[in-house]
């Protein structure tokens, strides 16, 4: 199964746009956003979404308006951080920031760890937890935006830039 994961948008809707576009056409059945929509306004791109949505609140949502697990709309909800879910019998825990990483990995108590929070890309194994973080889909702070494409059967994942 594919699944999208994005992070750290920051009220580029532009990008998210770009994403969702591309997100759509991929006939996935999950993306995952792992925090900083930073306002609402970024939550209206969303809903033009085609697979079921799954994001978390990161440390720059203050201006999110919906409260946690709220329906943005039929498809989607925002939770607060750590955040368990099982996809394809495959289990995962999604964060917002990078403290935690190593040691979460090395626990070995999920398949798949999502995070984000550092705005870089990276897709490897450690300790039989595949640790993904898509980059920054807003590109301002280090210049190119980026999502990914994950595949939950051979456990690969594909960094994709957004122009």
């Amino acid at each position: 199964m594919l699944v999208g994961v994005m992070s750290d948008s920051h009220d580029n809707v532009s990008k998210l746009a770009k994403a969702v576009k591309l997100f759509n056409e991929s006939n996935l059945q999950y993306v995952l956003h792992a925090g900083d929509y930073t306002t609402s306004l970024t939550l209206n791109v969303l809903n033009g979404l085609k697979a079921e949505f799954i994001g978390i609140f990161g440390n720059n949502d203050g201006g999110i308006l919906a409260p946690e697990g709220s329906s943005l709309s039929n498809q989607f909800r925002i939770y607060n951080q750590p955040l368990e879910f099982t996809i394809d019998n495959r289990k995962f825990i999604m964060i917002h920031e990078h403290h935690l990483v190593a040691s979460i990995a090395q626990s070995a108590r999920y398949d798949v760890l999502i995070y984000g929070h550092t705005h870089k890309p990276e897709a490897v194994e450690r300790t039989g937890t595949f640790v993904l973080n898509p980059g920054e889909l807003c590109g301002w702070l280090h210049g190119s935006a980026t999502v990914a494409i994950l595949d939950t059967q051979s456990m690969k994942a594909r960094i994709i830039g957004i122009d």
